[in-house]
C-alpha cells in the first residue's frame, strides 16, 4: 500500500515513467496518459478517494531521483509529467464517475417503467424496490401532476418538488420521478400526509397545475393499479371539463362506472339528446346550457350567471329543450336521466365524435 491507502497496481509504472522523463525531459506519450486515465477510472470503481489517489501520487514522485544534471529545467519537465498525470487519473476519475451515475439513472429508470407498468415479476420487482427505499409489500398510493409543459427527471420543476418533500419527509418510502412528462409520486398508503403535500409542491412548482390522487392499493401491483386510477382521473378531468385542482380517484367512481358500458352510454346519449341536434346552432349551446345547470345545482340564477344569461333566458332555453327531448330538466322524477346522459355526452365527445 502507498500512502497508507492506495494500493501499488493504481501507481504501476509510474515511478519509471517519472525516472525517465526526468532523465530525458521527454513530454508523455497520449497512450502513456491514456493508462494513467484508465487507472484513476478503475480506482474509482474499486471506491477509492481521489484526494488519496493524488496524494500517493505526490508522495511517490518524491521519490524519483534527480537526474544527471539537476537544473531547472528537468525539474520543471518532472513537475510537467506530474501534473500531466494527475490530470489524466482525475479525467479518468471523472468518467467513471459520470459512467456510474448514467448506470444509476438507466437502472432507476428501468425499475420505475416496470414498477408503473407492471411488465417485470412481482417478486423480483419487490426486490429491486428496496433499493431505491420501497417496500412493496406495503400499501400504496400514486399521485401524478400535469403542468403546462413536459418535464423530465432533470428539469429544475421535479428536482424542486423532490427536494421539498425530501426534506420533508425524508428519502424512505417516497418516490418521486416522472413519466410521459407528468410528475409522479409514490408514497405509502397509510401517510395520508404525503400526496396532499405532493400535490401543494406541484401546484406551486408547475404554477397552478392539476393533480390527480390514486387510492391506496396493496401488494407489488397496488402501484400500478393506484398510478393508472391517478392517469385515468386525470384523462376524465379533461373530458368532463372538469377544473379541481386536486382530484381524487375515490371521487371519481362514478364516472368510472359510466364508462364501462361504452354502447349503453351511447345508447342512452342517442335517445335522450339526439333531438338537440335539430336546434338552432346545433346540440353544443344546449349542452353547454345543461352542464352549466345541473354544475350549478339546478340554481337558475346561478346557472344564468355562468353562462352570463338573465334568468329569463336561461328559463326560456330549459324550456327548448324540455320541449325538444320530452324530458324536463326541471322535473326531479326527469333530471337523473337528462343528467346522466350530459355526462355520457361528456364522456364520449359527442357530438364533436359521433356515437
Amino acid at each position: 500500500m502507498v500512502a497508507g491507502e492506495i494500493p501499488e497496481q493504481y501507481l504501476d509504472g509510474y515511478t519509471r515513467l517519472l525516472t525517465e522523463v526526468t532523465a530525458t525531459g521527454r513530454r508523455l506519450s497520449r497512450a502513456e496518459l491514456e493508462s494513467r486515465r484508465a487507472l484513476g477510472e478503475r480506482a474509482a470503481e474499486a471506491g477509492h478517494g481521489l484526494r488519496a489517489l493524488v496524494s500517493a501520487h505526490l508522495a511517490a514522485a518524491r521519490s524519483v531521483p534527480p537526474g544527471p544534471t539537476r537544473t531547472t529545467g528537468s525539474a520543471d519537465t518532472t513537475l510537467a509529467a506530474v501534473h500531466q498525470v494527475i490530470d489524466a487519473l482525475a479525467e479518468g476519475y471523472e468518467r467513471a464517475g459520470r459512467l456510474a451515475v448514467r448506470r444509476e439513472e438507466a437502472a432507476r429508470r428501468e425499475f420505475i417503467d416496470d414498477l408503473l407498468y407492471g411488465r417485470s415479476d412481482l417478486g423480483r420487482l419487490a426486490q429491486r424496490a428496496e433499493r431505491f427505499g420501497l417496500s412493496l409489500s406495503h400499501t400504496h398510493a400514486v399521485a401524478v401532476a400535469r403542468g403546462p409543459a413536459a418535464y423530465d427527471d432533470g428539469d429544475p420543476v421535479p428536482r424542486a418538488v423532490e427536494r421539498a418533500l425530501l426534506a420533508r419527509f425524508g428519502d424512505r418510502d417516497v418516490l418521486l420521478t416522472t413519466k410521459d412528462g407528468l410528475l409522479v409520486c409514490v408514497a405509502p398508503g397509510h401517510r395520508d400526509e404525503v400526496l396532499p403535500a405532493f400535490a401543494r409542491r406541484a401546484r406551486a412548482a408547475t404554477g397552478g397545475g392539476q393533480v390527480a390522487i390514486g387510492r391506496p392499493q396493496p401488494g407489488p401491483g397496488g402501484v400500478v393499479q393506484s398510478y393508472e386510477e391517478a392517469l385515468n382521473s386525470l384523462e376524465l378531468a379533461g373530458r368532463l371539463g372538469l377544473a379541481d385542482p386536486v382530484l381524487r380517484a375515490a371521487d371519481l367512481l362514478v364516472y368510472q362506472v359510466l364508462t364501462r358500458d361504452r354502447q349503453a352510454m351511447a345508447d342512452l346519449v342517442q335517445a335522450v339528446l339526439a333531438p338537440l341536434t335539430s336546434a338552432r346552432g346545433g346540440a353544443e349551446p344546449q349542452l353547454a346550457t345543461l352542464t352549466a345547470y345541473f354544475d350549478s345545482g339546478c340554481v337558475a340564477a346561478q346557472a344564468a350567471r355562468r353562462l352570463s344569461l338573465s334568468v329569463r333566458a336561461l328559463t326560456y332555453r330549459l324550456d327548448r329543450i324540455r320541449r325538444l327531448t320530452g324530458v324536463d330538466p326541471t322535473d326531479a322524477a326527469h333530471r337523473y336521466t337528462l343528467q346522466t346522459a350530459v355526462i355520457g355526452a361528456r364522456l364520449l365527445d359527442w357530438p364533436a365524435q359521433p356515437l
